[in-house]
This record gives C-alpha cells, structure tokens and sequence, in this order.
C-alpha cells in the first residue's frame, strides 16, 4: 500500500512533465518546483482558512498561476531553442525557487495537519492502514482516469498530438496551437501543485523538497516513455513499488536498484515502455 501511494504521487507528477517534454518537447527540470510551491501554498492556506480543503481548491490554481507567468515570460521563448538552453535556464528556476521559499516561509521544515475527516485508519485485507494514504491512492486514481477521458478522448488531445507532430500544418487549420500549448503547461502545473497539497501531511515541507521526488520523476518519465498517460501510470507504478520494496529489503541499495532497472529497460526499449504513438 505505501508503495501504491508512493506510485499515485509519482503519477501526478510525471504526467505533467511527460506531456510537457513528450508532447511539447520542452524539457521542464522546474517541474518539481512547482509541486514544491504548492505544499506551501497549501500551509499558508491551512493557516489563513483553517481548511484542508480550500488548500487542495486554492494551492493548485496558485500553482497554475505561477506556471503561466513563468511559461509566458520565460518558457515559452525557450521552446523553439535546443534542449540544452531549456535545461540551463529550468535547472536554474530551481534554485531561484528553493531561495525564494527560504524568503517568504523560512528556512525550517513545516507539516501540514491531516484533515479530521481522514485522520483514521481502515483495516485492508486483515492490515490497519491510514486513511489518509488511502485518499492520496485515491485521488491518482481519479487523476488517470479524468486524464484518460481529457487527454486521450477529447479533440483537445489531438490536437496538441497534431501540434507537435506538424505545427504548421496545423496552426494552417486555424487552430491556435500555442494556446493550446498554454492549456495543457497549466495542466501540468495544476497536478503538480495537486501533489504537494496531498503529499504535505505525510511529507515535511522545506525547501529543496522538490528535489527529492524529482529525480524519480524523470526516471518515471523516461521508463515509461515521454507523452505517453500510460507509459507514466505503468512506469510510476513500476519505480514506486521498487523503490518502496528496496527501502524495506536492501535500503543500501534501493536507489541503485532503480537505476539499475532503468538501464536494463532502456536497453530493450530504448523510447522507454509506452512511448507515445506518432501521428503518420
């Protein structure tokens, strides 16, 4: 179950970053930042409104915001450029990011209380569990499934798979792709910003937290294939119950586990597990 959810929050953060460097390509290192905004937003909303909930309604729009100044101002003049200058000027929002929450929030770690109504535990197969990790579990479920419908069954989704596939063709058409490119950066700000909210009372929140989920991130990403909804469930599900099932039998070597694992995938498919089918 705690590899479940471990998995749950891998998938909200690496759909985001998979459709923006799969179906984009542009490659977002800042990507965790985001989600590292949200848990504090969360804590500044927990403590102005006294609620959960407002937090998880509040912080992912702020989240949201946040990406569609930086995308309009910043990222969105990178996208035409090599990747090496997206990676530079996105591993260095990072550390802007890291400094700016150390200014405005502190230096410490904070925690975030577990809303009242799932602050209990439920018995699952004859085990006592929490019922708040089974509302994170929950909450990646309705995520897959909300994308699955949005993504892969709406026009919305062909149209961005046009865009990247042809531009010109299909801005030609009269469909304004860059927006359509806006939509779904914002998305995947939105689900960041949905993580740190539901991953804050299990996880302190300081600075720098970002950096711990995000090099599994990538990895999801890159096992599952870039653009691809379940290339990222499978791969998230994948590096979650491997990671959680190293800590526990060989902690020593759980992280070089996963990158053991990644190699060895990589060797064989090399555009990872479930790339995203290009458009002929």
């Amino acid at each position: 179950m705690n590899g479940l959810q471990l998995s749950m929050l891998l998938f909200l953060l690496s759909i985001g970053l998979s459709v923006v460097f799969g179906l984009m390509n542009f490659i977002n290192l800042a990507h965790g930042t985001l989600y590292m905004i949200g848990a504090y937003l969360a804590l500044s909303a927990v403590r102005l409104f006294d609620s959960f909930w407002i937090a998880l309604i509040l912080a992912p729009l702020g989240v949201a915001m946040v990406g569609a100044v930086l995308y309009a101002l910043l990222l969105r003049h990178l996208q035409s450029r090599g990747p090496m200058s997206q990676v530079l000027v996105t591993f260095g929002l990072i550390f802007v990011g890291i400094d700016a929450v150390r200014m405005i929030w502190g230096p410490l770690p904070h925690g975030l209380p577990v809303p009242d109504v799932l602050d209990g535990r439920m018995e699952i197969l004859g085990e006592v569990y929490p019922t708040y990790r089974l509302f994170i579990i929950a909450v990646g479920i309705v995520a897959l499934i909300g994308l699955y419908f949005g993504l892969e069954r709406t026009r919305l989704g062909a149209m961005v798979r046009a865009g990247v596939d042809d531009r010109t063709m299909t801005a030609a058409l009269g469909i304004n792709i860059d927006r359509v490119f806006f939509l779904v950066f914002c998305l995947g700000c939105w689900l960041a910003g949905v993580a740190g909210v539901i991953s804050a009372p299990v996880f302190s929140v300081f600075p720098g937290m970002d950096m711990s989920i995000l090099i599994l991130t990538l990895i999801v990403v890159v096992v599952g294939g870039p653009g691809s909804l379940w290339g990222a469930a499978v791969g998230s599900l994948l590096i979650g119950m491997v990671d959680t099932y190293g800590q526990i039998l060989a902690p020593e070597f759980a992280r070089a586990t996963i990158y053991a694992l990644m190699a060895a995938i990589l060797l064989l498919r090399p555009h990872g597990l479930l790339p995203a089918r290009p458009i002929h």
